[in-house]
């Protein structure tokens, strides 16, 4: 039985606030339980990760069970690129830049550029969720061992590669030790995280019910209640962290967050239950949707990389450009356009933009060089974040 606005507005918002909040008590409880086990920083991160993400997760796998692939397609995918524009966008505003060291950068770009280039091919229908598993296995896995490692060099590899996995690691935990430090767990952390899971995924659940309802209701494409609306909703807790982690210099930790949090979204929340439920037809709504995600993360990873971080200027433009997603998936959702204007046009006009943001630039507008790096380190030796250049200097 389908619920009635009266009933279903109140309950998509008492859901929204008990699964928000009790995701930051499983989060806290997690952390705990991974340091008293003696987990590396990393390897600690990405379980802080998972437990953020449980409101996503469970909001798309709840969806997918009713047999509502779009939404809960778009909940997984659509938080994905709010997580770029808020955690990366956003926190490069507030921050006023971002430093990062490119070891870092490369480490959590591959695999994410990895994973969305899966998910796209996925949603197209060319691959099954099953061997979407396989494929991302592939790459996720030797880097969740890779993180496991702690910095020791991975056995069994060139020893180029290893040093430079071990860097790699070594820096990206270094800001993790002390963007998150939680105290040893106790046994009874166990059992409040057990007591917040089953809050979080009974409130999760209840949550997608209810906008499901009212979608329903008032005409809302499952694209949009899943891609926009639970996207937005169930992705704060994060964008928060990120904003503040931001704010105090830990570019490294926001970047691990968003990458973390987005591979995890698509594995956890799509892959897994939809190797059970299906995914659907492919459609050309949920087809933008991965669209965006892997293409703001190509361009979010390519700017950090080449300027060794994200400035002011950098945030407005991925945030501008979800915000030209929003419109275009609307425009879809509702049919005002045709799929060829209402899609190609905008995502052509912003992947242009985006590439004459990357294109080398004439002597006078070149953004200053960085002070030379070690060899071993792209990181200068006087400080531990790298100088971030601005790309619009004059």
């Amino acid at each position: 039985m389908s619920l009635t606005p009266p009933v279903a507005v109140p309950v998509f918002l008492g859901s929204a606030l008990v699964s928000l909040g009790m995701s930051w008590v499983l989060v806290s409880r997690l952390e705990r339980l991974a340091e008293r086990a003696g987990l590396s920083e990393g390897l600690l991160g990405v379980i802080a990760a998972l437990a953020a993400d449980a409101p996503e997760i469970t909001s798309a796998v709840t969806a997918l069970a009713h047999h509502q692939q779009r939404v809960g397609a778009g909940v997984v995918i659509g938080s994905n690129v709010f997580n770029l524009a808020a955690l990366l966008g956003l926190g490069a505003v507030v921050a006023g830049s971002i430093a990062l060291h490119r070891h870092v950068v490369v480490l959590g770009g591959v695999v994410s550029v990895w994973i969305a280039g899966v998910c796209v091919v996925m949603v197209l229908g060319f691959l099954s969720p099953v061997a979407g598993i396989i494929v991302t296995g592939l790459v996720f896995v030797p880097y969740l061992i890779a993180l496991g490692m702690d910095g020791r060099p991975l056995p069994r590899l060139p020893r180029r590669l290893a040093g430079w996995l071990a860097t790699a690691v070594i820096e990206e935990e270094a800001e993790l030790a002390e963007a998150i430090h939680p105290p040893r767990g106790r046994p009874r952390d166990a059992f409040v995280a057990v007591a917040a899971l089953v809050l979080v995924v009974t409130a999760s659940a209840a949550m997608a019910v209810a906008a499901v309802a009212l979608g329903r209701h008032y005409a809302v494409p499952g694209i949009v209640t899943g891609g926009v609306v639970l996207a937005g909703v169930t992705s704060l807790p994060n964008a928060v962290a990120a904003v503040y982690l931001a704010a105090k210099g830990k570019g490294a930790a926001v970047l691990s967050t968003a990458l973390n949090s987005n591979a995890l979204n698509v594995i956890a929340g799509l892959m897994l239950p939809a190797a059970i439920t299906g995914l659907g037809r492919p459609s050309s709504q949920a087809a933008l949707v991965a669209g965006w995600y892997a293409g703001l993360t190509l361009f979010a990873l390519a700017v950090a990389y080449r300027y060794r971080g994200l400035r002011r200027a950098a945030g407005f433009l991925i945030i501008g450009a979800y915000l030209v997603f929003l419109c275009s998936l609307l425009t879809i959702a509702y049919a005002i356009l045709p799929t060829a204007a209402g899609a190609i046009v905008p995502a052509a006009a912003v992947a242009a933009i985006c590439l004459l943001w990357l294109a080398p630039k004439p002597a006078a507008l070149a953004p200053r060089p960085a002070p030379a790096a070690s060899p071993a380190s792209d990181a200068p030796a006087s400080s531990g974040d790298p100088p971030v250049p601005d790309p619009d200097a004059s």
